[in-house]
């Protein structure tokens, strides 16, 4: 089990990063929260989770151990495997997910790619008070999310990639021209590719 890794960061896409540890470039799949505070020739340290199967060996990496503990404990639910259980940490922290189990809020849950009503139910059942109380037990659900602009992320993540802060606040502009307002964590990867697209081959 490779519980984290630590070394200079090589190279950050689009939904994984390159991290050397002794000489060995590492590919981590992660989520664009965590891509986002990563920098080409930084030294970064994830929590990671090795995922096991026969014709490969995928490592996975978070920002904390916690986030680590809920990937690995939402796998336990079938039917979710690392690909689902990574898209629910993209869209939802981890006492997001906390919250929308406890409170069986199966639309959050559903906000998920590839979650539907069945899986959100299935996720509630199984999973019960495994995840266990958020941090922010006694808080709204709603007072993080209303405050929450994930714009500056995406612009950390363009900036990551090879362009300059200058180019990459114009191109996520440019996306949200029509749709003005605050950028949800569910919108940051898909407000990132329309950006990548605005930006084009050439970085700024």
């Amino acid at each position: 089990m490779i519980a984290s890794v630590r070394g200079t960061v090589l190279a950050v896409r689009l939904d994984s990063a390159v991290v050397e540890v002794g000489g060995v470039g590492m590919l981590v799949q992660a989520t664009p929260a965590t891509l986002a505070g990563l920098r080409v020739g930084a030294q970064a340290t994830l929590a990671t989770s090795l995922v096991v199967r026969e014709d490969s060996l995928t490592l996975f990496g978070f920002a904390d151990a916690d986030e680590r503990e809920v990937f690995e404990v939402v796998q336990t639910v079938s039917g979710v495997g690392p690909r689902l259980a990574l898209a629910m940490l993209a869209v939802h922290t981890p006492d997001g997910l906390r919250r929308a189990v406890a409170g069986e809020d199966l639309a959050a849950l559903m906000r998920v790619p590839g979650i539907g009503r069945k899986g959100a139910q299935r996720i509630v059942l199984e999973l019960g008070d495994r995840l266990g109380a958020p941090s922010g037990a006694g808080a709204p659900a709603t007072s993080s999310a209303a405050s929450d602009d994930r714009r500056d992320q995406v612009v950390e993540a363009l900036v990551g990639l090879g362009w300059n802060a200058k180019a990459a606040g114009d191109a996520v502009s440019a996306v949200l021209q029509d749709a003005p307002g605050p950028v949800a964590a569910d919108e940051v990867a898909g407000v990132l590719r329309a950006a990548l697209r605005t930006l084009g081959g050439g970085h700024g």
